[in-house]
């Protein structure tokens, strides 16, 4: 990482940690949308909750809230970058059930529903949990005032 006098970012890696906190949010708040609200083709509480106990999860209904929760607000959370590291903890966790639990059965790739997208989710959480929001969000304007 190229780092100013100041040992701040350079701007190229704050565009690039934005850029990549705006699309991984946004895919989460879509995902956390179709979740609880049902919205874009998604099942709703209900049809989370029903998913999730044909899986064994139980109750269902609580981790189909949960899920939801985490994915939706983590999502905002993350895209506006705030409590980056932490918000990061609970999508990684998202997504490493999700991908042991429902998708790696299916191998690798996402056409089969495989585990391909959520492993990406995955690294893409956990390069905020060590990396953190970047300067140019709401955790980079509280530390730097």
């Amino acid at each position: 990482m190229t780092t100013s006098a100041r040992n701040q970012p350079s701007p190229l890696v704050s565009v690039v940690v934005l850029a990549l906190r705006l699309v991984v949010g946004v895919v989460f708040v879509m995902h956390g949308a179709q979740k609880l609200f049902g919205a874009f083709g998604g099942g709703g509480i209900e049809g989370t909750a029903q998913f999730f106990g044909s899986l064994g999860l139980a109750p269902a209904t609580f981790w189909a809230w949960v899920v939801g929760l985490v994915e939706f607000l983590g999502g905002i959370a993350l895209a506006i970058g705030l409590l980056g590291r932490w918000v990061g903890v609970a999508l990684a966790i998202n997504m490493l059930v999700a991908g042991v639990v429902v998708h790696l059965p299916n191998g690798f790739f996402v056409g089969n529903g495989g585990v391909e997208f959520v492993l990406t989710l995955f690294a893409a959480s956990v390069f905020f949990v060590g990396y953190g929001s970047g300067r140019w969000s709401v955790d980079g304007m509280r530390s730097s005032g």
